[in-house]
């Protein structure tokens, strides 16, 4: 099919970006411009004839905009087949101009309910008459060209000026997918928005969309394609971030970095600095301190070894301090809030590795939903936003837990909350000291927490494993009393687990025979 020149062309947007730069390219093309309300008035001020939408339908505009576009003369001349008979002679005795170029984009939808619009102003802000016009383009994209992003208005001039006014059937069908897209996406914004309007958690349809960020060079491993999205969710992390310095993120990179992120921000950075280093979504040291660079090394201390090319993640911008330790090894990703110029100069000097600035913290406690694929279908919950408290615990032994203690077994549940299951978790004086990961069995994953601590102390040349006066974290109830067993052996001194196993007496009896304090949450963090 040979390209499509353009003769008259639609305008009507809320995102005006560029628009009065790309009208008046298009009028030294001797397109005619017909446009609406504001739209109109943008360009009339910017030196150009244009032809109001009401002077084409004879028809003003009704009901506040509501209606404007959605008559027979303008959707007829965006759905006419060019050269079909039928399609022509009805242009004809109905006096519809045939239309050649649509440029719409969208009433603001997603930013005026992300804004936190009441629902009456959520309802004026949905489009009806855009996503109509631009279905109706899109359809008919073997003759129309259809533009919902100024950044593609570029795209559409340079087809242009290499075709003498005209667009090939390529751009066109390219264009027509965008279109498509947008107008899915938007829907998706509406129908999730209005789930929550109607109270329905769990609605008939569920709809996911997201805006291409951009194509990764590969997925978990090389021969697997994929790519990061972005969505309509006003959350500081990785999509929000600024990366300074360093190669494209990779898949993994981007799912490590997503998890120490949303880690390290259940730590108030009021009250303390934190840092969390994260290999294969799973945190292999996080801790407290004064300052970052007292967090990054009691941190680092729970296992240098597994550090080695991790991804590092901070409640508080990054100081020139803390950035002369985390260099000190190999390090992939350092995400914070933000970085003072020294700390940005001194990371300079590490080419390959990436700075992101994602300027805030995730609120761990806010709502939000999380999805995974599976065959022929996906999973969605709530984001697990539960934290604990002390008043909150209940102790269950003989012996009460001290202050010190409380504020340990505090945050190691938290940190057991972001290990993957099964999870167990040694930590002393706001740092961990041994994490035991991903295991089939508790019992498993309470040694391996304490080998791994073990043979960090080895490297270090300690006598004494750190567990040694530790508290542990349980993500799940013991189903019996051979995994604190192993904890009592390890040297704990007090646990935190949920609680409401069929044999918490005989749990309950073995920590008071060991000596040990346990507090119940109630509350499990599974994390698969």
């Amino acid at each position: 099919m040979e390209p499509r020149i353009i003769k008259r062309a639609l305008l009507s947007v809320s995102d005006k970006t560029g628009l009065a730069e790309f009208a008046t390219a298009l009028a030294g093309y001797g397109v005619e411009i017909v446009s609406t309300g504001g739209t109109a008035k943008l360009l009339r001020d910017a030196g150009l004839e244009v032809i109001d939408v009401a002077d084409v339908t004879a028809v003003p505009e009704m009901m506040d905009g509501r209606v404007k576009t959605l008559h027979p003369k303008i959707h007829g001349g965006l759905l006419a087949v060019r050269g079909d008979e039928a399609h022509e002679r009805a242009l004809e005795e109905h006096a519809i101009p045939p239309i050649d170029l649509l440029v719409v984009n969208l009433y603001p939808f997603e930013q005026a309910v992300a804004s936190g619009a009441d629902v009456a102003t959520g309802i004026e802000m949905i489009d009806i008459g855009g996503p109509a016009l631009i279905r109706a383009g899109a359809k008919n994209h073997a003759s129309v060209t259809v533009i919902t992003e100024p950044s593609d208005y570029a795209r559409v001039l340079d087809e242009m000026a290499a075709h003498d006014g005209a667009t090939t059937l390529a751009l066109r069908k390219s264009l027509a997918a965008r279109a498509f897209a947008r107008s899915a996406a938007y829907d998706a914004a509406i129908a999730n928005w209005f789930a929550n309007v109607a109270n329905e958690q769990n609605p008939g349809r569920r709809v996911l969309a997201g805006q291409l960020v951009e194509a990764l060079r590969y997925g978990e491993n090389p021969h697997q394609w994929a790519s990061f999205y972005r969505t309509d969710e006003k959350r500081s992390g990785v999509a929000t971030a600024k990366q300074l310095q360093g190669k494209e993120l990779s898949y993994n990179n981007l799912n490590d970095t997503d998890a120490a992120y949303e880690l390290v921000a259940e730590f108030d950075a009021e009250r303390s600095a934190a840092v969390a280093i994260i290999k294969h979504a799973n945190p292999c040291g996080v801790a407290l301190g004064r300052t970052l660079a007292e967090a990054y090394a009691k941190a680092l201390a729970c296992d240098p070894v597994s550090a080695f090319g991790g991804i590092v993640a901070l409640n508080r911008p990054l100081d020139a301090d803390a950035a002369r330790e985390i260099v000190k090894i190999f390090t992939e990703v350092i995400i914070a809030p933000g970085a003072s110029a020294e700390a940005k100069a001194i990371l300079a000097e590490k080419k390959n590795l990436r700075l992101l600035l994602a300027g805030g913290l995730p609120d761990p406690k806010a709502e939000g939903v999380t999805f995974r694929s599976l065959a022929g279908g996906f999973l969605v919950q709530g984001r697990d936003n539960a934290v604990v408290a002390q008043p909150e615990l209940k102790i269950v032994t003989k012996r009460k837990p001290t202050a010190e203690e409380f504020a340990d077994l505090i945050f190691a549940f938290t940190v057991a909350k972001h290990v993957k299951s099964n999870a167990i978790v040694y930590a002393k004086d706001g740092a961990t000291v041994g994490i035991g990961a991903g295991q089939m069995s508790r019992v498993d994953a309470a040694r391996m927490a304490a080998w791994k601590a073990e043979d960090a102390a080895r490297g270090r040349g300690l006598a004494t494993s750190p567990t040694q006066g530790s508290v542990a974290a349980s993500d799940a109830f013991f189903p019996f009393p051979d995994g604190l067993q192993v904890v009592a052996e390890a040297g704990a001194t007090a646990v935190i687990q949920p609680g409401g196993a069929m044999r918490d007496a005989d749990v309950i009896a073995a920590a008071d025979r060991a000596g040990l304090a346990m507090v119940f949450t109630f509350m499990r963090h599974f994390r698969h």
